[in-house]
Parts: C-alpha cells; sequence; structure tokens
C-alpha cells in the first residue's frame, strides 16, 4: 500500500477537525478557545505527526548556483562578480520553509526578524518531547509547521507571558491573506531556484517546493469552503471572508492591478494550482461554486443608470475580468457549466422566464444594457430633455453607450465561447442553457405581455449578440457550409417546442406525422445546425419582440401627441376658470412625451446599435438564402440562383418549418428599411429582393396572406426615397439585378390578383407605388407587355387597379370636402365662437382625423393614377376589353366632373400641401389617359356611353384649366378636343342603335338589363348572362352570382341558339328603322 501524500493528510486533517469542532460546541466550558494547544494534549498536530511520511528523496542533481538563505542577515547584496558558493540542502531547505511559511522554532531567530517570523513555540516543545533532534525546519514537519501556524489566534488570551509577544507581532490577516502570501513566496523561491540554483540537489528542491505548493492549495481549498476552520481576525466579519476574498482580487482584474496578484497571468496560476490539487470534479465544485456564484451575482449590485454609471460601469467589468479567469481554466469552466446555478436551479424555487434573468449564474452579466424598462436610468441620465438636445450631444452619447455595449458583448461571447470549446459536455450544456431561455420566453410573441413575467429586452438582445457571433463562421460568402444545416432538426432534436407554433403551411396533424417518418432521415445533431435553428428562435422571442416594444412606443407618442393636439386646438378653455387646470393637463403630457421620446432614445442605442445591426443584417440575409435553397429543386441556390416561379409541389420539410423563421426576416428587413436603410448599403439588399420575388412569384409557398403582404411592405419600403436616391434603397437593385429585372412585374401583378381574394387592399396600393418606382426602366416596361400577352390574368390586374383607383380618388376627395367644409365654419370666428363648446370640440376633432387620413389617400391616389397614365401608354389593348373599358371610361369621367365640374370649389382647402393634395398634376395625368386611349373606338364608345358623369362642357373646363395653368401643350389639347368630338358623334350613333323597341325579356341580360350581344349559360344555376356581364362579375368575384359556386369563366356555355336570334332580332329592328327612316326622307323629297 502506498504511502499518503501531503494533500492525502489534509483530508484527514479536515476530517479531524470538523469532528472535533463538533465536540467542542458540546463541551460547556470548555479549553477550546485556549490560543495554542499545549505540547501534551492531543490535537491536529499530534495526528498529523502519526501520518506516514512522504516517499524516499529523489536524487541529488549537481548544483548550478546559490542564493543566500533568507535568514541570513545581509547588510549589502553585491553582484557576484563570479558564481557563489552553494549552499548545503539543509540550510536551504530550513530557510526556504521558514520564508515561505514565515515561521521558526527559534526564539532568537523570531526576535531577530523582529518576530516577521512566527515563532511557533508550543510545537518547538512538542517536538523537543518526541526527540525531535534539531529545530530545523525540515519536509517531514511542514504539515505541522502549518496548521499550527494557522491556530494561532492573535485576540487569544494566554498565561505564557514569552508568548505573548508572538502574539501580538502577528500580522492583522486572514487566513486566506496568509495562504496566498505563502504561495506567493514559492512562486518566488522556484524563480529564485531556477535562474541561480543556489544548491546542488536541484530535483529534491523542487520536490520540496511541490509539496510546499500542494498543501498551501490545500489549505487554500478548505479555507474557501470554511473559512470559520481557524481563528479570523475579530474586525472582519465572516460574511467578508473565505470565497469573498477570492472575489475581490477577481473583480479587480479589469484594472489589471489587485493586492493579491500583479496580472491575470498569475490569477490564471494559482486559478491552475487550485484545480490541479481539486482535480475531482465534485471536489473542485465545493471549492469554487460559492465563489462562482458569489462573483456573478455581484452584477445585481449595480444601479439603475446600469453601464452608463462609472460605479455600475466598473462593477461589471469587474465580473467579467473574473468570470474571464475562471473560465480560462478548462476544469472551472467545466464546473461552472455543471453547477445547478448554470440553468438557475439550486435555489428551491421554480425555474421561470422572470427570475432566470436573476438566478442562472450568466444571467445577470447578459441583462446589463440600455433599455428604458430595465435601466430608466440611462434615459434619464443621458437623453433628458431630448427636444433641447443636439443632434451632435445624442450622437456622442450613442457612442460612449455603444462602446460601452461593444465591450461587454464581446467579453460575453469570449466567456460562451471559451465555454462551449471546454469539453462536448459543457458545450451541450451551454446549447441547453440558450434553448431553456427559449423554451422559458415564448410568451414574449404574444400580444399582451406583462413584463415582469418574461425576460428583460436587454437580456434577449445580448444573448441574440452572443448567438449571432457564434454563427459568423458558417455564414461564409458563398456558403459552402449551408448543407451542415439539417433540415429534418425539428424531427429529432427537443431544444426547442414547436407544439404551439405556426407551420409555415403545415396542420400540426401532418407536422407530427413528418416528424415520425423524418426521424430516420436526420442527421447526427451537429453544432451548426443547433445554433442557426436557436438563432432564429431566440430573434423570434427576442430581438424582433423587441423591435415591436420599440415600434409601440412610437405608437403610444402619437397618441399623446394627438391627446395634445386636441386640448391645445381647443382655444374656449383661455380666459375661463379652466385655464389653470388645462395648461397643467397639457404640460403633463408635455411631460409624458418627453420621458417616451427619452426612452426612444435609449432603446436606439441599443437596438440600432449598428454592430449588432450588421450581425443581424448578415444572418437573416443568410437564413433568406437557406430558406430559398430549401425550395429549390435543385438544392443549390444562390449558385445558380433559383428559378422562378418555383414548383406548385411545396416540400415537407419546408411546409413543417416554423412560420416564425420567414416571418422574422421580413419583420427584419421591413425595421432595417424603414429605420435604418443605411445598414444595406454593404449587404442585404439582394438577398431582400431575391427573398421577396421568390415567394410573391410563388405566393403558394406560404399558407398567411398578412405574411405575404408584410414581404411586399419591405419592398415598398426599400423604394421610398432615402438620402439622394429618389427610389429608396432598393431602387437600384430593383432596375439593375438580373432576378428583379425577369420577374418583379410577374411578382408584383401576381400578388396584385392575389390580394383581392384576401382583402389586402394596402399591399395593392404599395405595389402600384413600387411599380410607379421603376416604370422608367424600359425592360421593366417590356416586362409589363409580356404579362399583357396573359389577357385573362392582366385584365384581372387592371381591373383590380382601377377599383383602388375609384377608391382612393372617392375617399381622398371626400375627405378633402368634409376638411374645406369644416375649415370654411371655423374662418367664420362669430358664428364660430357662438357655437357650444362640446360642437367645436366635436368637429375640430373630426377635423383633426380627417387630415391625418388625407394624405394618405391622396398620395396613394395620385401615385395610383399616374400609373394608369404610363400603362395606358405602354399598352392599350387589355384596356379595351368590354369588362373594363366600361369601368375605366366611368372612373375617369368621374374624377373629371370631381376636379372641374361644379362643386370642384369645395376641394380648395388651407395649406393642400399639408395633404399631399395636388390637383393639378391630378388632372394633367387624367387627361393624359384620354389622350393615350383617344384613338381606341372601344373607349370612345365607352365614355359615350357613360350616361352618369360624361358632360361636354366639363372637358371643355378641364382644356380652359389645362391651356390656362399651363398643363399640356397646344397640340395635346388639340387632341383632347377631337376626342370631345368623337364621343359627341358616338353618343348619337349609340342612341340610334340602341332604339330598339320594346325587347323580348329572354333577350335581356338578367344583371345589367340590357340586350345580351353574346350570351352564355353558367354551368351550375343555368342562367342565361351575357358573357360580358359574367366576365365583369368574376373579375371581383370568382362564383356565379345566383347561386354562389365557384365559376371561371372557362366553365361557361356559349348559348349559339339565343345568340342567333337576337342577332336575327337586331337585324330585324335596324333593317326596319332603316325602311322606316328612307320613307321620312322619300316623303320630304316628294313634300319638296
Amino acid at each position: 500500500m502506498s504511502e499518503p501524500t501531503d494533500a492525502d493528510r489534509v483530508w484527514l486533517l479536515y476530517l479531524f477537525m470538523i469532528r472535533a469542532k463538533r465536540l467542542a460546541k458540546l463541551q460547556a466550558g470548555s479549553t477550546s478557545n485556549s490560543p495554542t494547544p499545549s505540547p501534551a494534549s492531543p490535537g491536529p498536530s499530534t495526528t498529523i505527526a502519526q501520518l506516514p511520511q512522504p516517499k524516499p528523496k529523489p536524487p541529488f542533481i549537481p548544483p548550478q548556483s546559490t542564493t543566500p538563505p533568507p535568514q541570513r542577515n545581509v547588510s549589502v547584496k553585491r553582484k557576484p562578480t563570479a558564481p557563489a558558493p552553494k549552499i548545503d540542502y539543509q540550510t536551504w531547505e530550513n530557510d526556504t520553509i521558514s520564508t515561505v511559511l514565515k515561521v521558526t522554532l527559534s526564539k532568537s531567530t523570531a526576535e531577530a526578524n523582529e518576530y516577521d517570523l512566527v515563532w511557533l513555540k508550543h510545537l518547538q516543545v512538542e517536538l523537543e518531547s518526541e526527540g525531535h533532534p534539531h529545530m530545523t525546519l525540515t519536509n517531514d514537519i511542514v504539515d505541522r509547521l502549518l496548521i499550527t501556524r494557522l491556530e494561532l489566534n492573535a485576540q487569544a488570551m494566554s498565561d505564557d507571558l514569552e508568548y505573548v509577544s508572538v502574539l501580538a507581532s502577528l500580522p492583522p490577516q486572514s487566513v486566506f491573506e496568509y495562504l496566498v502570501g505563502c504561495w506567493k513566496r514559492i512562486n518566488t523561491a522556484r524563480s529564485i531556484l531556477l535562474k541561480k540554483n543556489p544548491v546542488s540537489e536541484t530535483q529534491q528542491a523542487t520536490a520540496l517546493l511541490n509539496q510546499l505548493r500542494d498543501l498551501i492549495i490545500s489549505y487554500i481549498g478548505l479555507n474557501l469552503q470554511d473559512p470559520e476552520m481557524f481563528p479570523q481576525p475579530a474586525d472582519r466579519p465572516l460574511s467578508t471572508l473565505g470565497s469573498r476574498e477570492l472575489l475581490s482580487p477577481l473583480l479587480s482584474l479589469s484594472a489589471l492591478s489587485t493586492p493579491l496578484y500583479a496580472s491575470t497571468s498569475h490569477v490564471q496560476l494559482f486559478l491552475q494550482d487550485l484545480v490541479v490539487r481539486f482535480a475531482d470534479p465534485d471536489e473542485l465544485l465545493t471549492t469554487l461554486s460559492t465563489l462562482v456564484h458569489t462573483l456573478v451575482a455581484h452584477t445585481l449590485t449595480i444601479p439603475s443608470e446600469g453601464i452608463g454609471g462609472s460605479g455600475g460601469d466598473s462593477a461589471w467589468r469587474g465580473v467579467i475580468g473574473g468570470m474571464e479567469a475562471l473560465v480560462g481554466v478548462k476544469p472551472i469552466a467545466e464546473m461552472i457549466t455543471r453547477m445547478p446555478q448554470w440553468l438557475g436551479e439550486g435555489f428551491g424555487v421554480e425555474v421561470t422566464a422572470a427570475n432566470f434573468e436573476r438566478l442562472s449564474l450568466m444571467s445577470p452579466l447578459l441583462r446589463l444594457g440600455t433599455f428604458s424598462r430595465e435601466w430608466p436610468g440611462i434615459a434619464q441620465i443621458y437623453f433628458s430633455d431630448p427636444t433641447k438636445r443636439s443632434r451632435a450631444d445624442v450622437d456622442s452619447s450613442n457612442a460612449s453607450l455603444r462602446g460601452t455595449l461593444k465591450s461587454l458583448q464581446s467579453s460575453l461571447f469570449q466567456i460562451f465561447n471559451t465555454l462551449v470549446r471546454t469539453s462536448p459536455e459543457a458545450r451541450e450544456r451551454v446549447l441547453e442553457y440558450f434553448a431553456t431561455v427559449v423554451r422559458l420566453n415564448v410568451k414574449r410573441a404574444g400580444m399582451q405581455v406583462e413584463p415582469d413575467t418574461v425576460a428583460s429586452d436587454s437580456f434577449m438582445v445580448n444573448l441574440q449578440s452572443v448567438l449571432l457571433r457564434f454563427a459568423e463562421p458558417f455564414m461564409d460568402a458563398r456558403y459552402t457550409k449551408m448543407n451542415r444545416i439539417d433540415p429534418y432538426y425539428f424531427s429529432v432534436s427537443t431544444r426547442i417546442d414547436l407544439k404551439e407554433e405556426t407551420r409555415i403551411k403545415a396542420t400540426s396533424d401532418e407536422a407530427a406525422q413528418w416528424v415520425e417518418e423524418s426521424k430516420s432521415k436526420a442527421a447526427t445533431l451537429n453544432f451548426i445546425s443547433d445554433i442557426f435553428y436557436l438563432c432564429n428562435a431566440l430573434g423570434h422571442y427576442g430581438y424582433i419582440r423587441t423591435i415591436q416594444v420599440y415600434e409601440d412606443l412610437g405608437k403610444t407618442l402619437d397618441d399623446y401627441q394627438r391627446h395634445h393636439d386636441m386640448i391645445a386646438g381647443d382655444g374656449s378653455w383661455m380666459g375661463t376658470p379652466q385655464q389653470a387646470h388645462v395648461q397643467a393637463t397639457i404640460e403633463n403630457v408635455k411631460n409624458e412625451m418627453s420621458k417616451i421620446q427619452s426612452q426612444q432614445l435609449a432603446y436606439r442605442v441599443q437596438l440600432l446599435d449598428p454592430e449588432l445591426v450588421f450581425r443581424y443584417v448578415g444572418f437573416t440575409s443568410f437564413a433568406s438564402t437557406w430558406l430559398i435553397r430549401s425550395v429549390d429543386p435543385r438544392g443549390t441556390h444562390p449558385n445558380p440562383v433559383v428559378e422562378l416561379p418555383l414548383s406548385k409541389d411545396v416540400p415537407m420539410t419546408f411546409r413543417v418549418l416554423p412560420e416564425f423563421i420567414i416571418e422574422d426576416v421580413v419583420e427584419f428587413f421591413l425595421f432595417v428599411v424603414r429605420h435604418s436603410p443605411e445598414s444595406l448599403d454593404l449587404s442585404g439588399k439582394d438577398e431582400l429582393v431575391i427573398f421577396a420575388l421568390t415567394f410573391l412569384t410563388s405566393t403558394w409557398y406560404i399558407k398567411n396572406p398578412f405574411l405575404k403582404a408584410k414581404i411586399n411592405e419591405a419592398v415598398f419600403y426599400g423604394v421610398l426615397p432615402y438620402a439622394n436616391d429618389r427610389h429608396g434603397i432598393l431602387g437600384h437593385t430593383l432596375n439593375t439585378h438580373p432576378v428583379a429585372l425577369k420577374n418583379l412585374i410577374p411578382a408584383l401583378t401576381h400578388f396584385y390578383i392575389e390580394s383581392e381574394d384576401i382583402d389586402i387592399s394596402d399591399a395593392r396600393r404599395n405595389i402600384a407605388y413600387i411599380l410607379k418606382a421603376v416604370w422608367d426602366n424600359p425592360v421593366h416596361r417590356d416586362a409589363l407587355n409580356k404579362e399583357a400577352q396573359n389577357v385573362d390574368k392582366f385584365i384581372r390586374f387592371i381591373n383590380l387597379m382601377i377599383n383602388d383607383v375609384t377608391y382612393l380618388m372617392d375617399e381622398s376627395l371626400s375627405e378633402l370636402t368634409q376638411i374645406h367644409n369644416i375649415q370654411t365654419e371655423m374662418r367664420d370666428q362669430t358664428a364660430w365662437n357662438a357655437r357650444p363648446q362640446q360642437y367645436r370640440r366635436e368637429r375640430e376633432g373630426a377635423l383633426r382625423g380627417l387630415e391625418r387620413h388625407a394624405s394618405g389617400y391622396t398620395t396613394l391616389g395620385r401615385s395610383t393614377v399616374g400609373l394608369l397614365k404610363d400603362f395606358t401608354a405602354e399598352t392599350k389593348g387589355p384596356f379595351m376589353m368590354p369588362e373594363i373599358v366600361d369601368k375605366l371610361a366611368a372612373m375617369l369621367d368621374y374624377n373629371l366632373d370631381a376636379l372641374v365640374g361644379p362643386k370642384c370649389g369645395e376641394l380648395r382647402v388651407q395649406d393642400p400641401e399639408k395633404y399631399k393634395f395636388n390637383p393639378r398634376q391630378l388632372l394633367s395625368d387624367i387627361l393624359q389617359v384620354y389622350i393615350n386611349l383617344s384613338d381606341q373606338e372601344e373607349f370612345v364608345r365607352a365614355v359615350a356611353n357613360d350616361g352618369r358623369s360624361y358632360r361636354k362642357e366639363l372637358f371643355e373646363a378641364a382644356m380652359e384649366t389645362a391651356r390656362r395653368v399651363p398643363l399640356k401643350t397646344e397640340t395635346e389639347i388639340g387632341v383632347v378636343r377631337s376626342f370631345v368630338s368623337k364621343v359627341e358623334e358616338m353618343k348619337t350613333t349609340i342612341e340610334a342603335e340602341e332604339d330598339l323597341g320594346e325587347i323580348p325579356d329572354e333577350f335581356l341580360d338578367p344583371l345589367m338589363a340590357t340586350i345580351m350581344r353574346d350570351p352564355v349559360t353558367l354551368p351550375s344555376s343555368r342562367v342565361v348572362i351575357d358573357r360580358s356581364t359574367i366576365r365583369s362579375h368574376l373579375l371581383s368575384d370568382s362564383k356565379d352570382p345566383f347561386n354562389r359556386v365557384p365559376l371561371v369563366v372557362e366553365d361557361v356555355i356559349p348559348n349559339v341558339e339565343l345568340k342567333a336570334q337576337i342577332d336575327a332580332f337586331i337585324a330585324e329592328r335596324k333593317n326596319k328603322r332603316s325602311t322606316i327612316e328612307e320613307g321620312i326622307v322619300k316623303m320630304d323629297v316628294s313634300v319638296d
């Protein structure tokens, strides 16, 4: 059986002392408080003396250099001119042990050193009684020397007057400070041994130093676990001892100056020595777990200004520095992830999203940030009185805070990255940490969220920055690692719970069936797949939800602004007893608005941090590309780019994906193009355009219609004017990228038509604006002509466009009329002030509501009319179809009447630019449509047929205005005049044609009550109707109007027999009329 080492002895000693302490507590009036054990009494010293001795010493090694022993009095140290003679090993051993432990067995030696070396009198007596041959210090008694020194109590009373001076001279050190001092002196002795080699027995000397180191480290570990084991200074509370003493130097590492260590490398060496001694994982956990938890919990004391305050700033930096030092030692890093507190456990409470942020190890650091909900001091200190701050002031605050955030997030990633690289087990527990955060915070994606029940925005966004950095290595420019992302991940991984999540295009039952069928197809889980899917999920519950919080602040500010305008706009309270109260209310509203603006600025610091946004743009671009590759039949996108439109067969691996993966791509791009378009200057534009066109040309891949509308909305915001580009951040890409040149027009026309079925009128208005933005590109105009060749599809597109123009123009002109009426009423101050206060308040409120809506309607209406003008100049045929031309003519005539007719004065409003209302431009565009189609007989007939709005005098007024302003050239006005003449002639012709007398009921269209020209029979209801009527109906309703059965125009049955009868009837009546007219002419001639 091998002999025990000194480390084994320490643990035996530890067990003995625990037992001794327990016995002492049970004894009344015992002598356990005596300063030192008596030589004859049994105690730890005696016990250790009975332990087996160390193994025989290794053989000597020839000496190389020498150094004087520490205890010798050397008055002057001179640089030797020749190698100093080596000293004997026994002398070096005595001096080294004495110097390291600061002890001696000789009273005279202690006195000579002014008691810097502590005289261990009682151990001296004990050793003499045991027959110890001499009082030199040797390796076989170092454990007894150390424990005797540790048991000395400077506050204890002693009857031994000779020993009182020893107790009085004890330095005011804690046990930890004394032991660390010993450890440092061991390192110094080792350095001297290596450099100067003062003894010949180098190997034996090294063994002694190792023995001392192991012994010291063992006792340090015991002290960290139980600081009450040995006497401590009376003025040091127990709460500051033990682990707390190692906490202080760890917290000081960020400043690289500490009373304990000179640099981070010394800390690493100390920790390395500690883990070598406590190599057993359970021992290490017992020794350091309290230290780690206390270190991280120190962050919870940071005040409300967080990283923005001087105190808070240094506090978190200290914790970060300490954690970096700890995880830099692999066994400690492994231990940290094994602690129950790693996942917020071990506190006897259920782990929830709210307490996880305070209980789990890394969470106190992750929750640092600038978001005002959890760090209100940031908004108060850096962004108070926001309306009074200059742009330079705000930029300076942003730069300062973002610099601190960068440092924090970089350090957080380094800590997590070190943990991940420690071992496969540690990596798994880090991934479980991320997954736990996702699982606990599902509620963050809800419509109504109580902030106190979920993790904070700062916590989620900081963790997102960590995951984004983990994702960077596999997001290379050529996507060479993309195929390592397992499409069957969700069939085998349980990290992300999708039971309650909506899938892109699959039911819950279909998803469950897919899981069972796909388990065998899944690859072994890999880190890339884990990070990719976790980053998506964390973004959904974290960063994207924080964007929504920021947007909600904007909506709240708008509500306050409207409330302010309503109160301030009603001046009736001036000079009344209510004036003071109303003014106080207005001031309160202003204060609340100022607070919200400060909060917005604080949110923008972290939410729109350029580095974070840049990383998220990269990840979102990667995710959007991966989504397209997953539906690309070749599976190679973007090398080469996917062919559009996609196959009608949607892969099940795509269908079962959580909808939030696509939703968050869209939400983020939409956020960026609205609030930080410059972030797309370097990258992201191509990916956004290709992503949008892929799923707008192939809308059957996505079930949620509003998600498709969001994709379209992102493109819309991308073409709004930005900086010096009037067509926005995406304008150049849409006009140059090959995918856009080929697919933009088909995608927009396709979704324009589909949006009618799902009633998303905003989407059609956005499309109209996008089309207008790219219309100057001849490639896009050619693409429109190609689309027009698909007549049925293009007619539906044009029909919807005309419907939208009709709606937008009607709404905008109607609201402008109401604004005009209210402004006119308010202009008569005498009559207005005579009205009741409640009436005035209601009218003012109505005016503000109309003003908010009118500008949107007029802008979109003008844009759509402009698009119609461009389309009719490019391609005319589709507009001449029977189901289109009459509707187009009626719409144009109606708006012409509104602009130049008798009631046009009702559109005159104060400050028309405020409502984006430009009646001259609108009139010019409408006249241009007439000019574009003036050579089309079908259009001339349709205008002439418009008995509701067409009047010759309207065109005359319009031409007069166009000449006076001027809006059109004389040549163009001449074209309009010629068109009006054609219309007047056509009216005469139509009136003559329609004079058919009494028409049989079976020849009349059942909906329009006009004679049918091309009768068809509907297949299900068997109703006979004119083809043009049913085609017009099906443009806006895909069902039989008589029984609501689905119907397509190809299914109608031509009624050839009835058509022949109608044609014969018309021919007969025309012949009869011709005969009558000829008779009248002959009668006139005969009369003459």
